[in-house]
């Protein structure tokens, strides 16, 4: 046996160092699968699993810019999961309000690089809804168990002759037995002028954790409403609800403006689970708090965002907010996922 096996960590209540002893290889508690699918929409597209050791399992999708899709924590799924399922980004299109079609949910969607919101159309080049690099195909350049943690790397580039050439390297990270993953991304401008660049993490949860026996906690300086259906119910931004009939979607915009650290946490004590979601608020100053309880669409989004700005790139230009990156600049942001018991009491 392999004396890289003899972990200073906790395996399902065990210490690490006992693993030699009992399992007869490292895969029996924690490693990276790898999956091609082979129908339905999906059909040819990659699909990775990491499996902790800690009761977490995570899927990633390389071929949607290694975003994330179904998560689960003891067993309980935590993100939602949306009608046309993660698919390949074949069927995706870069147009319009297209994005809804392809948009299949899961704990991360990313948005961007050059645009999030609305679609628009600016100096000639259309800007679709949330942007393209979320049908845009990762190279994988890791997927590896080593050294007591689970790595997953790759690289996405969002680029078009005359126009912008960004390139997005991606890093998950797991230690061996943790309830955790951490994300870290680094976009750089390798275009020929500068590039507006707009990123926003549509991060989903869904039920059974989101249910109205849970509490959510966003840790902001300031919240405000969208449009009029937010600003309706923006003295209830933080219950959940149950799902209704007819339910308008409410975004909230919350400013982590002057902190080092943004952090929003849905806690169930019913499931006994606790979902922390913390990012680097200097690069991600703001976070887009989409609350949908409609029935079938029951989604509670917590969305960090490199801009507060929710209405588009061409709203954001006219408004002399478009975040720029400059020839050869690079711009790094992280986010951490973690999950645990609950901290709050069960009411009876």
């Amino acid at each position: 046996m392999s004396p890289g096996w003899s972990l200073p960590t906790l395996i399902h209540g065990a210490d690490g160092t006992e693993l030699p002893r009992r399992i007869g290889t490292l895969t029996q508690v924690a490693r990276i699968d790898r999956f091609t699918e082979e129908e339905g929409a999906a059909r040819g597209a990659r699909r990775l699993r990491m499996i902790t050791g800690g009761g977490l399992e995570v899927e990633v999708h390389p071929d949607r810019a290694l975003d994330l899709g179904h998560v689960t924590y003891r067993g309980v799924p935590v993100s939602w999961m949306a009608p046309p399922g993660i698919s390949s980004p074949a069927l995706g299109e870069a147009r319009g309000t297209q994005w809804l079609r392809s948009f299949g949910g899961g704990l991360l969607a990313t948005c961007g690089l050059d645009t999030f919101g609305p679609p628009s159309c600016s100096g000639g080049t259309e800007y679709p809804m949330h942007g393209r690099v979320g049908i845009t195909p990762a190279t994988l350049l890791e997927a590896d168990v080593s050294g007591g943690e689970l790595v997953i790397r790759g690289e996405v580039r969002q680029s078009t002759v005359f126009g912008e050439n960004l390139l997005l390297r991606r890093t998950l990270r797991a230690q061996i037995g943790s309830t955790m993953f951490s994300l870290e991304d680094t976009v750089t401008n390798e275009g020929l002028e500068t590039s507006g660049h707009m990123i926003l993490y549509h991060v989903n949860l869904g039920w059974p954790l989101l249910d109205e026996r849970a509490a959510l906690d966003i840790e902001s300086v300031k919240v405000t409403p969208r449009d009029d259906d937010a600003a309706a119910g923006v003295a209830r931004w933080r219950s959940i609800e149950p799902p209704q009939e007819g339910y308008r979607e409410q975004v909230f915009l919350h400013d982590f403006r002057h902190t080092p650290t943004g952090r929003a946490i849905i806690d169930n004590p019913a499931l006994d689970l606790r979902f922390t979601l913390s990012f680097g608020a200097r690069t991600l100053p703001s976070l887009h708090q989409w609350k949908m309880s409609g029935t079938g669409h029951y989604v509670m989004g917590l969305e960090p965002a490199n801009t507060n700005h929710i209405q588009g790139r061409r709203s954001a230009e006219e408004a002399a907010v478009l975040p720029q990156l400059q020839v050869g600049e690079s711009v790094s942001y992280q986010l951490n996922f973690t999950f645990g018991p609950s901290a709050k009491e069960q009411k009876p």
